[in-house]
């Protein structure tokens, strides 16, 4: 006697789930220009590489006889796929099923979705829109009860942040839960004029007298500056390439290395213009994202979290192949000092290296933490106490060049302080305890006021104390290790990743990452 009858009837279960939330519901995706998430998962995954688990979970209707009327599928899509030849799970949440809310979601999907992540030890896309899978206020009647709020599995997101890379891509608008999981990553990204993010949407807002619309409420310039999100894009076909991009600087779990690609560029390329990139002028500013792709393996320098934190520039990077988390000052930002939001920024990123086991690349010009009134309302001494723990609690290896300042306990944070680290400086280099500029007038105030001429006198001063703060004469001590040749660097800086990649270990980390 053969099965086929069953078969039959699994097509049919399937031919359900295929049709999504109806064809006026998936009509009306379309209209908003967005696609639905089996387009999504067709699009950014390998071809016919997606395998899907709990495709019939849904709710059914059987008639009188206990036969199947009617499926109407669970609103979440998972299964396992390849991005680029790698094995990744791959979720995505169905707004044209009551948009994304738990109405129609079958707990069981998410909370596999997670664990097959943890358990196989693979990166994690998920594609959100709507709610995630969070309440709606009709759930009270569709349930008959008020639920007392919790977030089953939330215990596996957490995990998973301190094991797998978990990326997250905002797709429409995102609320609740849904933006929660969208902050809850390593790497996320949202669609520019389409997407939006929310604690809660404008109708709820507007009960407290805020009549805004989703962009100004939540759309993605407020997000990107706000930390939450660190990319926009214009279509969902790049965000898909973003995801791809970013993984493929990572390993696939803590108990992998980032792996390394075929080198294209000269490992000891000299970059000549280095050497008048920076002014004599010290109040003169200059760009530095120039400078980082001129070190890195040329076009590797993928940026991440630019519209936040912008006194620091953080990204992932290749040398000689070797993947690396690279950051560096950015002038252009507060001089370089580094804000509350800088610290936020850098030790979400230090904390990312530490976990994937990715060396980290600084290129330092900080005049120290940000000053003021303003400054201090943000609470940037807290913040900066937790950014330092983050770089001294590091076990990777780490490679800072001094290119311009550092000095307080910001320029502290330059590299690690309780183990050995490779440092260079170029002979543009300044340091200390505080800048010049500024102290001169409060440390020789007594004196300069004697003075017959007091500018005369300043200038006196000045001039002694900077050739004193000579680079060559920390060398002389041996504050700093080597004064380089900044046409060199791109040769120290690939020799440093060649050095580093056999010390690398894989494994947990010496502390968990948090969302």
């Amino acid at each position: 006697m053969s099965w086929q009858p069953e078969l039959d009837e699994l097509k049919r279960r399937e031919a359900f789930a295929e049709k999504l939330g109806g064809e006026m519901r998936v009509q009306r995706q379309k209209d908003g220009g967005r696609y639905t998430v089996r387009e999504r998962i067709e699009l950014l995954a390998d071809d016919g590489s997606f395998r899907e688990l709990g495709k019939i979970a849904g709710m059914a209707e059987y008639d009188g006889r206990n036969d199947l009327e009617d499926l109407v599928p669970s609103n979440f899509v998972f299964g396992r796929a390849r991005l680029n030849g790698r094995q990744v799970v791959v979720c995505g949440d169905d707004f044209t099923v009551r948009g994304g809310s738990a109405d129609a979601t079958i707990k069981g999907k998410h909370l596999t979705c997670e664990a097959m992540a943890n358990a196989l030890e693979i990166p994690l896309v998920r594609l959100v829109e709507g709610s995630g899978g969070g309440g709606s206020v009709k759930t009270i009647e569709t349930t008959g009860r008020s639920n007392v709020p919790g977030v089953v599995g939330w215990e596996m997101v957490v995990a998973n942040m301190g094991v797998v890379p978990r990326v997250a891509l905002g797709l429409g608008s995102v609320a609740g839960l849904g933006a929660a999981h969208l902050a809850a990553s390593h790497y996320s990204v949202m669609i520019k004029e389409k997407s939006a993010m929310f604690v809660a949407g404008p109708p709820v807002v507007n009960r407290i007298g805020q009549n805004l619309t989703k962009n100004e409420l939540g759309g993605w310039q407020i997000q990107l500056r706000a930390g939450a999100v660190d990319h926009a894009v214009n279509t969902e076909e790049e965000a898909f390439e973003c995801a791809k991009q970013f993984l493929s600087y990572l390993p696939q779990s803590i108990n992998e290395l980032p792996p390394r690609v075929e080198p294209t560029d000269d490992p000891d390329r000299r970059v000549d213009w280095l050497i008048d990139a920076i002014p004599r002028e010290i109040r003169k500013i200059y760009k530095m994202r120039p400078i980082i792709n001129a070190l890195v393996d040329e076009g590797s320098f993928f940026e991440i979290g630019r519209q936040y934190g912008k006194s620091v520039i953080t990204g992932l990077a290749r040398l000689d192949g070797w993947p690396v988390a690279f950051m560096a000052s950015d002038p252009m930002s507060y001089g370089g000092c580094w804000t509350a939001d800088t610290c936020r920024k850098v030790e979400k990123f230090v904390d990312m290296a530490q976990t994937f086991h990715l060396p980290i690349v600084n290129l330092s010009d900080c005049p120290g933490f940000q000053v003021g009134l303003e400054a201090e309302q943000s609470g940037v001494i807290k913040e900066g106490v937790r950014v330092m723990s983050a770089i001294w609690q590091t076990t990777v290896p780490w490679c800072t060049v001094i290119i311009r300042n550092v000095f307080g306990v910001a320029g502290a944070a330059h590299t690690v302080g309780d183990r050995f680290s490779t440092r260079y400086a170029w002979p543009s280099g300044r340091w200390g305890s505080l800048p010049l500029e500024g102290g001169i007038e409060a440390a020789y105030a007594a004196d300069i006021a004697a003075a017959d001429d007091p500018d005369a006198e300043l200038a006196e001063i000045t001039e002694r104390l900077e050739k004193l703060r000579s680079p060559f004469r920390s060398a002389e001590s041996f504050w700093i290790e080597e004064i380089v040749d900044p046409r060199d660097t791109r040769g120290l800086l690939t020799d440093f990743a060649n050095t580093a990649a056999p010390l690398r270990k894989a494994g947990v980390s010496s502390h968990a990452m948090r969302p």
